[in-house]
């Protein structure tokens, strides 16, 4: 049964279950990534038939597999992905943005200019649960940012084939290539490249422990979104909202993993008591009823604050992955919300419903980097460059001070650059 503390009974650091699943991964990772870097599609062929049971002849997803699943997949599965999908567009088309240019005194010029990455690898879970809502959400954000090659990975199921559904969901999108590859291997393979799978300049998406380190281990050789975690979600509720659905609302990420965490801090010791309950009740009626039962057991809390302005103040130390604030007035709490990933708003709005449907980016941060860091976007997939212009008259104006800062620092190679056309002319 999940546990009830009063506010102050449970450090803050110890509310969220904040420590890896797995450890001791890295030298198993290193040395996948290294025979990716070797041997190539080899090594790849070989890990497919090792962790995935699946015998490939091919490594990309052909035009007829595509074909196959579009025509597997339901009809109003693919309307909703469509529904979806718009609404992700819409919401990340606002996240675009464009250079400037400073036209200054004496002609000079300086500005920045926008342009996006090449070409996104994008990560997507194929194993005991698949995730096609997580194809539309770092797809559509590279398609916008106007990325010129999406490439996704995935796992092959033991009869060689993708998910339908992801496959779907990627003609949805947008995605130009899909591979069938998993785990470290995958994001080898996408940071140095193979005859098959092309190098790419930024892998995101979420994954096991595996793929976690793997991408790691490869930052550097290129950017990666974010080191990703057990999920997690905080709620804040008054004593009026609806134990019923406060309950629903924490297993639906409980039922992601064993080490995620399902947290309420409440106002109300009656409505704690009636939510313990109440998850208890709604957790035998779950499919996934171990792995969230587990996640409830070992990491799930209810923690009584003093007021939901105390409860706000834990949320800020925790920086939740996701937090909803089922108060009667949410906006005028969200304005108190510092740390937070993506923050749902009201009595009516589960968390459930900006996963799949609303438009912003379920990637979100997890283990707390909501205090230094964002959630998936547009952004991440653009990168800016600087542009200067002096004109000659300008350049002598400022080429003394240039260059008595640069002796400031020692680099008398920097002052002679500064100074030597003006020398030249005299």
């Amino acid at each position: 049964m999940i546990k009830i503390y009063k506010y102050g009974e449970i450090p803050s650091e110890e509310i969220f279950a904040r420590v890896s699943p797995m450890a001791n991964v890295e030298d198993s990772v290193a040395s996948i990534i290294e025979d990716v870097r070797k041997r190539g599609d080899e090594a790849l062929y070989e890990y497919s038939l090792k962790f995935d049971k699946a015998s490939l002849e091919s490594l990309e997803v052909s035009k007829d597999e595509m074909e196959e699943a579009l025509e597997k997949t339901e009809p109003k599965f693919l309307e909703i992905l469509k529904k979806a999908a718009d609404n992700i567009r819409a919401f990340h088309e606002n996240q675009k943005k464009t250079g400037f240019t400073m036209y200054k005194q004496g002609g000079i010029v300086l500005g920045q200019r926008v342009s996006p990455i090449e070409k996104a690898g994008i990560y997507v879970p194929g194993g005991t649960a698949a995730y096609p809502s997580t194809v539309l959400m770092d797809a559509i954000p590279a398609k916008i940012a106007g990325c010129k090659e999406i490439v996704m990975v995935t796992p092959p199921k033991e009869d060689g084939k993708v998910n339908p559904d992801i496959l779907a969901a990627a003609s949805v999108a947008g995605v130009d290539r899909i591979f069938k590859v998993g785990g470290a291997q995958a994001i080898a393979a996408l940071a140095y490249g193979t005859k098959s799978i092309p190098r790419v300049d930024k892998i995101v998406g979420p994954g096991n422990a595996y793929v976690a380190e793997a991408k790691k281990q490869v930052f550097g050789q290129v950017s990666i979104d974010m080191i990703a975690g057990p999920s997690e979600i905080l709620v804040v509720a008054d004593g009026k909202s609806d134990p019923i659905a406060v309950a629903a609302d924490m297993l639906s990420q409980a039922e992601h993993d064993k080490m995620a965490s399902a947290v309420l801090v409440t106002d109300s010791m009656e409505l704690a008591k009636a939510v313990s309950e109440e998850i208890e009740r709604q957790l035998s009626l779950l499919e996934r009823e171990e792995i969230a039962r587990a996640s409830v057991e070992n990491n799930g809390k209810i923690i009584v604050a003093g007021s939901i302005n105390d409860a706000v103040d834990i949320a800020n130390e925790i920086a939740p992955e996701h937090l909803e604030l089922c108060v009667d007035d949410p906006f005028g709490l969200l304005e108190r919300v510092r740390h937070a990933g993506s923050v749902f708003l009201g009595r009516n709005c589960p968390e459930a419903i900006g996963d799949y449907y609303a438009g912003p980016n379920h990637t979100l941060p997890t283990g707390g980097t909501a205090r230094f860091s964002s959630p998936l976007s547009v952004d991440d997939f653009a990168k800016k460059t600087q542009f200067i212009y002096y004109p000659e008259e300008a350049l002598d104006e400022a080429s003394e001070d240039v260059a008595f800062f640069a002796r400031k620092e020692g680099l008398t190679g920097h002052a002679k650059s500064a100074l030597i056309r003006g020398e030249e002319k005299k």
